[in-house]
């Protein structure tokens, strides 16, 4: 422990902090978004996310993700975060503590799991959901999460170690992973009791910017603590993260005036998460320039996307496939076109830059690889719950709201009769 990086260390162990303290923002932001019966509901599965996910990181998903295994799966040599005390991780002059990087990849998979929920608002048993954070996390974002991040001297994840695509932070694991998971979801438990027939919109739009301010601070974390180490790169991915996010922000604004009159604060907090998904995978290895690009063309292709649900009648309820899936995807491309080794020596050259298309055919299998194994998967496990012991609560308990029908609590006291 004597050879750790202090400064490294310090950095790991706040951007840690910061992305965790992106779920209770989420629960903010979702919390605001669904109507007032199922407020508390919505923030209870972001905080189930934490717990559930803490046990089982700890017990033996940390391990399936970067213990010594194969290609696909990670092996058993950390269960009980075994062979992590006193030990450390990275490159010479730049190691960091096993227990600083736990923690933080922990926050990912936290993070990952909780946005899911969004794609099934209003209208989820509570105990299903908990278990199905349970099995997702080990058979959908343990997989996925080695593919990407476990590299171990070309014997690691087959996307980084074998295919060699780029995901500085994300996009793949945390971002394509939980959009097509929440398509997936959103078919097999159909649509909310009045979809495209009542408005259904967010009752409380302060708790929503809030939420999206929470989260946008956090996502600091997120990328530039990717760097896992304090140093130029990690302000890099953090000034590309500001510029994407504040785009996106912007050219979301830009489509929804355009095509529906008015700019809306929902498009502005919609908007600002679109352009930080975006830049996620690409915060790394782009310039300045590239991340605004990036981020001016994540804020419209996401605003496009979330109304897609429309035409094609799915009621992904926080638009979690519009954001997370359409953003990472937008990410992934944007490496393959505009990533540039004067950024970062580790990473690639994209066809604007080179002229060659390799990189960007290397993030498309990625990120196809990635939606096509989630969706199925997580389709899987959302099925085999629906059979037995159902996921959607019935129509009765849905109309009441979830708040009270599932928790015996309410976020706002509207008895006009009540007194204090």
């Amino acid at each position: 422990m004597n050879s750790i990086n202090t400064g490294d260390t310090a950095w790991v162990l706040m951007s840690g902090a910061l992305v965790l303290f992106m779920t209770p923002g989420l629960a903010i932001f979702y919390g605001g978004m669904v109507r007032a019966k199922s407020t508390l509901n919505m923030m209870m599965m972001s905080f189930a996310a934490i717990g559930v996910t803490t046990i089982l990181w700890i017990l033996y998903a940390y391990s399936l993700v970067f213990g010594k295994g194969n290609s696909f799966i990670g092996g058993f040599d950390h269960l009980g975060l075994a062979k992590t005390i006193n030990e450390v991780v990275g490159p010479e002059g730049h190691t960091i503590p096993s227990l600083a990087f736990v923690m933080f990849q922990l926050t990912f998979a936290i993070i990952t799991v909780a946005l899911l929920s969004g794609a099934i608002a209003d209208r989820a048993k509570y105990s299903s959901w908990v278990l199905f954070t349970a099995l997702w996390i080990t058979f959908v974002y343990a997989p996925v999460a080695h593919w990407a991040f476990a590299s171990q001297g070309g014997k690691g994840g087959w996307i980084i170690d074998r295919l060699g695509a780029l995901d500085f932070a994300g996009g793949t694991v945390v971002e394509i992973n939980s959009g097509a998971a929440a398509l997936a979801l959103a078919l097999v438990l159909g649509k909310r009791e009045g979809f495209k027939r009542d408005p259904m919109r967010p009752h409380n739009m302060p708790l929503v910017l809030l939420g999206a301010g929470m989260l946008w601070f956090g996502w600091f974390g997120f990328n530039a603590g990717s760097a896992l180490a304090a140093n130029g790169l990690a302000a890099t991915a953090m000034i590309n993260t500001q510029i994407a996010t504040a785009a996106a922000a912007m050219s979301w604004l830009v489509y929804e005036r355009y095509h529906g009159g008015k700019a809306t604060t929902l498009g502005v907090a919609s908007g600002a998460v679109a352009g930080a998904v975006a830049i996620t995978p690409a915060c790394g290895f782009v310039t300045p320039l590239g991340a605004l690009v990036i981020g001016l063309i994540g804020g419209i292709a996401s605003a496009w996307g979330v109304t897609r649900k429309y035409k094609h009648n799915y009621d992904d309820s926080l638009d979690v496939v519009g954001v997370h899936g359409i953003g990472g995807f937008v990410g992934m491309i944007g490496i393959g076109l505009l990533a540039t080794k004067s950024v970062n020596e580790f990473g690639g050259e994209g066809l604007f830059i080179s002229g060659s298309p390799t990189l960007l055919w290397k993030q498309l299998i990625a990120a196809l690889s990635v939606a096509a194994f989630s969706f199925f998967a997580t389709w899987l496990i959302a099925t085999a719950i629906q059979k037995t012991i159902g996921f959607r609560v019935n129509r009765n308990l849905e109309l009441e709201g979830l708040d009270t029908t599932q928790h015996a609590e309410s976020a706002y006291d509207i008895n006009p009769y009540t007194t204090r």
